[in-house]
């Protein structure tokens, strides 16, 4: 049986689909549409739901192989590993695609090393090569200051994870129809040597990912003492507030601000870049939000070629001014 088919990874929490497997559906459906052939998702859990599945299919999966048991309820590597490599043994999928979330950075090598595949890590572009059909996996590399293409040309299934927020999720289309298969494995299929013992939850407050609208300081904010005029303008906006990794590297902000490669990725519906001067890692992690907004002294700094609004002047100048404008047009809640 020959490899066919474009496969995702749906993750799913308490039977409620995450947001990264309706991300992964687009990018899923531009690759079927490259290779004529049909999108699937795979989902691993206990008890499932049938809205889940439904879900799936309404957002433009063809068919959703559910697979059961009480294992399967949190996530641990090896009873994943042990299901997904039973569909693969089963299906023969040509792809297979998972975000780059702390559960796909860690069931994809593992499986890819059980299965003799090649896997591509936090992707930022797929596509079909033209003529072979091939997989074509492009992800910043040398640090990010290059963007590399690869390719899988002899070991199946070609496998990629795909940054959280890297691009939009497909929308629901009700009345959509589809195939869903539904499996029960037993515990002896799902061995594990790890034992799940309990869960403590992330606490962060900041909340970038799921922030509307954000301000991000670069390097040209100068140094920490000066971060407090971002802080503002983002509390005028209602904002988070974002950094580049230059200023996490110097201290001025602690990791969980960092947007980029070696961060965060974010699609808000605001992006303003104060003193930002857009390296290719920082771009990685926030070139999807709808509006970006950049403030820099410099006219060929890199973040002006994905800006849609570019101010060039002293952000000392045009921030201060900024946030008191927003506050004075600001209607009382």
């Amino acid at each position: 049986m020959k490899h066919q088919d474009i496969w995702i990874l749906a993750e799913q929490r308490h039977g409620h689909i995450m947001p990264i497997s309706y991300e992964l559906i687009t990018r899923g459906l531009a690759l079927a549409a490259g290779r004529d052939c049909r999108l699937n998702a795979m989902i691993f859990g206990h008890s499932l739901d049938t809205a889940a599945p439904e879900a799936l299919i309404r957002c433009g999966v063809d068919r959703v192989v559910a697979v059961e048991a009480p294992e399967l309820e949190h996530f641990t590597v090896e009873p994943y590993a042990a299901a997904m490599l039973q569909l693969i043994d089963e299906y023969r999928p040509e792809i297979i695609l998972a975000g780059a979330t702390s559960t796909g950075r860690t069931l994809m090598p593992y499986v890819a090393m059980s299965a003799h595949a090649g896997l591509t890590a936090d992707c930022t572009v797929l596509e079909i090569e033209p003529g072979s059909g091939l997989l074509l996996q492009t992800r910043p590399a040398i640090g990010g200051n290059i963007m590399a293409t690869i390719k899988c040309p002899e070991c199946r299934p070609q496998m990629a994870t795909v940054r959280p927020r890297s691009t939009r999720p497909a929308p629901d289309t009700p009345g959509r129809t589809g195939e869903i298969v539904r499996r029960r494995l037993t515990g002896g299929q799902l061995s594990s040597r790890i034992v799940r013992t309990g869960f403590i939850p992330d606490r962060e407050e900041l909340g970038l990912q799921d922030a509307d609208k954000i301000v991000v300081v670069g390097r040209g904010i100068k140094k920490a003492e000066n971060i407090r005029l971002a802080r503002e303008l983002a509390g005028a906006l209602g904002a988070a507030l974002g950094a580049s990794r230059e200023v996490i590297d110097r201290g001025w902000l602690s990791y969980p601000h960092q947007i980029g490669l070696s961060g965060k990725t974010v699609t808000p519906k605001l992006y303003i870049g104060v003193g930002v001067s857009g390296a290719i890692q920082h771009l990685a992690g926030m070139q999807t939000a709808e509006t970006i907004v950049a403030i820099n002294t410099d006219p060929e700094a890199q973040i002006f070629k994905v800006a849609d609004f570019g101010i060039v002047g002293n952000l000392f100048d045009i921030v201060p001014q900024l946030t008191a404008m927003i506050k004075e047009g600001k209607q009382p809640w």
